[in-house]
């Protein structure tokens, strides 16, 4: 069977998008690193910023089972950077947020991963940027809310 030019470029499109990830991977595991994080507790911290997520919520968006997620805010609640409250609409149920500590660390940390991005992004135009932009967004889909 012979390559079609769709396929070449469904290839490359693949490709790109993997190499990308790996590099964006090295970044975010270098910069969980030097806080004594693993990739999952920074992940964690990203899917808290500004959410307070039922404990299974936060296990379906992290992909993980819920007794690992409850090991990772045990973890978390140790080092002073994540709560559990009861959910107001559902007795039930548990949330989690973030600390003020671990709020300030997340601030940091974003600063810290755009540092290190910032040799890879700015080899885009302005405008080259909005358009990745726009199509990761699309690529991605809605975030889901919490």
């Amino acid at each position: 069977m012979t390559e079609t030019i769709e396929d070449t470029d469904a290839v490359d499109l693949l490709d790109a998008l993997v190499q990308l990830s790996f590099a964006v991977t090295a970044v975010l595991t270098k910069a969980a690193a030097r806080h004594d994080l693993s990739l999952t507790q920074l992940r964690m911290l990203g899917v808290l910023r500004g959410r307070e997520p039922k404990m299974a919520e936060l296990a379906a968006f992290l992909g993980l089972d819920r007794s690992t997620v409850s090991g990772l805010i045990d973890r978390a609640e140790r080092r002073g950077l994540a709560r559990r409250t009861g959910s107001p609409d559902d007795g039930r149920s548990v949330r989690v947020s973030l600390t003020a500590a671990a709020n300030r660390l997340a601030v940091d940390l974003v600063a810290e991963i755009g540092r290190s991005l910032a040799p890879m992004v700015d080899r885009l135009a302005q405008d080259d940027r909005r358009r990745l932009t726009a199509l990761l967004a699309r690529l991605l889909g809605p975030l889901p809310a919490a």
